[in-house]
């Protein structure tokens, strides 16, 4: 055997290795994701469903919104799989809407110490940067999952971070929370005071939300029941539409220097809450995925 074809052979096995690798890459994470999907009995099979379903609604109705307001419906989508899940970010820019982030996760094992086994999870949030300062971004996050001891949650984070946000504008959002509250028996202040205030794990630098909406995450979540699941998806659907409808209110509101400069304030102080609090975006969730679905277009400093 000649060294031309000796050196032509080890080439293409290297590209064969290469390509068998990448190949295992991509389909070894869709193959446990299917696997994990299976393990469920059928009730929790019908409730899976459901609750893709509904992720699958909300993503319409946020990005047909979010089109309507900015004229066009381009929008960017990345997938960045690793072995700890699979991951796909959308965002969508415009002159009204300035980003609306969207990061949608399978987790398929814990990659920090804080996680759980899961037999089956989804998580879902959207991000919101108006151009206007006079209504402040939206984090809305809603997760659902089931464990194989047989435990289960619904849970998630839906606030705003204000910047020139009326106090009108404020009540209109708190009455539309309430309303939810009430209708199913919860404990409207408890879930302000968690949103306010965070969980265990949360760094220094924290976000700092109105406290309009709520948080439903902490020690003792909601366990996936009809009416708990129904609760927490009301409350991410009616309080997102809420806020969509108060950009298109205030979208050409006059607008001040200490307007735009209270959203100068609130864009830093989400980017620090990235960095130097969240305990997910610090040490489970990639940066480029946060950064892309999360981050405000612009910070100053």
């Amino acid at each position: 055997m000649t060294s031309s074809l000796q050196f032509r052979l080890t080439v293409v096995a290297i590209i064969v290795a290469v390509f068998l690798t990448l190949v295992a890459l991509i389909w070894s994470p869709l193959a446990a994701a299917d696997g994990e999907f299976s393990r469920l009995t059928a009730e929790q099979t019908a409730k899976a469903k459901r609750a893709l379903q509904f992720l699958d609604e909300m993503e319409a109705l946020y990005f047909g919104t979010v089109a309507k307001l900015n004229g066009n419906d381009e929008i960017e989508s990345v997938d960045i799989n690793d072995e700890f899940a699979l991951r796909n970010v959308k965002v969508m820019r415009g002159p009204v809407v300035e980003k609306a982030g969207r990061m949608r996760t399978h987790t398929l094992k814990p990659k920090a110490d804080f996680q759980d086994e899961r037999l089956w999870t989804r998580f879902f949030s959207a991000d919101v940067h108006p151009k206007t300062p006079k209504v402040g971004m939206l984090h809305a996050a809603i997760t659902m999952h089931f464990d194989a001891d047989g435990g289960s949650a619904v849970a998630g984070w839906v606030d705003i971070l204000p910047a020139a946000t009326s106090p009108e504008d404020l009540d209109h959002l708190k009455a539309v929370a309430d309303e939810i509250f009430a209708k199913y028996g919860k404990d409207a202040a408890r879930h302000r005071r968690m949103s306010i205030e965070g969980t265990e794990g949360e760094g220094m630098r924290r976000r700092e939300p109105a406290g309009v909406g709520g948080s439903f995450y902490g020690r003792d979540l909601m366990p996936w029941t009809e009416e708990n699941f129904a609760f927490m998806t009301e409350m991410y659907r009616e309080f997102f539409r809420a806020y969509l409808n108060l950009i298109d209110q205030r979208q050409n509101d006059p607008v001040t220097a200490e307007d735009l400069a209270k959203q100068d304030y609130q864009r830093r102080n989400w980017w620090e809450d990235r960095w130097y609090s969240d305990p997910y975006t610090r040490n489970v969730v990639p940066m480029d995925v946060w950064a892309l679905s999360t981050l405000p277009p612009e910070v100053k400093f």
